[in-house]
């Protein structure tokens, strides 16, 4: 199974940051919410082998959102371990993340059309950064420190978290 590399992205433009809107469809495995919740995250997803973190999330930004990211910095890293044994039978690859958040800003490309959503993936949509805290993003760590994430000059260590 191993620990798997996620290299997500906070796109900032205008004041907004782009997050992915969900819904969820693997009941409480998914953070504990019920089926057919709407949930958010930032864009991006796991790092293949012999791929950069910064080509991983400029590929996943690119395939998800359809934007051309440029990375502007690492901005933090957050460890989650899923103890829900139904997702680890299921989705082990995913029950063992490591994420590191870079700070992004669209490189001024056209839009492209999306190559790939996430499992429950609706639309990307842009956010207020001051209205993050009203919607429910996860990692929810991510979500209470956003705005650290983008202000801080320093890359943010989040801690580890067990969901």
């Amino acid at each position: 199974m191993g620990i798997r590399n996620s290299a997500k992205a906070v796109i900032v433009d205008n004041g907004k940051i782009l997050v992915n809107k969900n819904m969820n469809s693997l009941g409480d495995m998914c953070y504990g919410l019920p089926n057919g919740v709407v949930y958010y995250d930032l864009p991006g997803g796991g790092q293949n082998q012999y791929e950069t973190l910064e080509e991983a999330v400029k590929r996943e930004c690119l395939e998800e959102t359809g934007y051309a990211v440029i990375v502007d910095r690492l901005a933090a890293i957050f460890e989650e371990i899923s103890m829900n044994e139904k997702f680890r039978a299921e989705y082990g690859r995913y029950a063992h993340k490591v994420y590191f958040v870079f700070l992004c800003h669209l490189s001024g490309e056209p839009i492209q059309p999306l190559a790939e959503k996430d499992l429950d993936m609706l639309e990307s949509i842009w956010v207020n950064i001051e209205d993050t805290g009203g919607i429910p993003l996860y990692p929810q760590i991510i979500n209470t420190r956003l705005r650290s994430i983008v202000e801080s000059d320093s890359v943010l260590y989040l801690g580890s978290e067990q969901v």
